[in-house]
This record gives structure tokens, sequence and C-alpha cells, in this order.
């Protein structure tokens, strides 16, 4: 089975940020495709990771449908916020990175 992966309006203006921060240390035209390449990469990662199995990552408070994926990204990474809206939608609520103290 696989999942529709949808991205809230709050993930969607995450991504913008982080990309904008990715940007703001750039200091060479390489720096620039790489932050590029980091937020196509972590896009790709959370929607083919979440339609296959969403249910296998860890649990994100109180509910058992509400869970986070982490996604590696050089020497750290990126954590994105979801649910699991039976039976086959998971909705993408937020994405951090994971030096961040919590979502915005």
């Amino acid at each position: 089975m696989r999942f529709e992966v949808r991205f809230t309006e709050p993930a969607k203006r995450d991504l913008d940020r982080l990309f904008e921060y990715l940007l703001e240390r750039a200091e060479t035209i390489e720096d620039l495709d790489a932050a590029q390449l980091v937020i196509h990469d972590l896009s790709n990662a959370i929607t083919h990771q979440l339609a296959r199995t969403p249910f296998s990552f860890r649990k994100a408070g109180r509910s058992s449908l509400r869970r986070e994926l982490i996604v590696p990204s050089g020497k750290t990474g990126y954590v994105a916020l979801f649910d699991i809206e039976p039976p086959s939608t998971v909705l993408v609520l937020a994405i951090r990175h994971q030096l961040e103290e919590d979502y915005d």
C-alpha cells in the first residue's frame, strides 16, 4: 500500500526557511547548488519514505498517528513531524533542522 503525502502550508514555509538559511551561509556557487540539492533531497526523502512506511517512524506525542521522520544530511539532519490520516494519507506538519530547539 502506498500513502499519499501532502505538505501543509507551514511545512512548505519550513522548507523555504531552511533553504533561505542555507543560502545566507553560501559563500560560493557550489554552496548555492548544494543548498538547492539539500532541500530537493530532503523533500524527496520525506515524500518517498512516508509514502511507503509511515508507521515505522518514531511516535511524537500521545497519538500513535503523530510521528517524526529523521532525514540525515551531512553531519546532522532534519526532522519532519507528520500525522497519518487513515486510510492512506500522510500530512507533513512541520520540518526543522535537528539542531533547532523545536518546530516553529
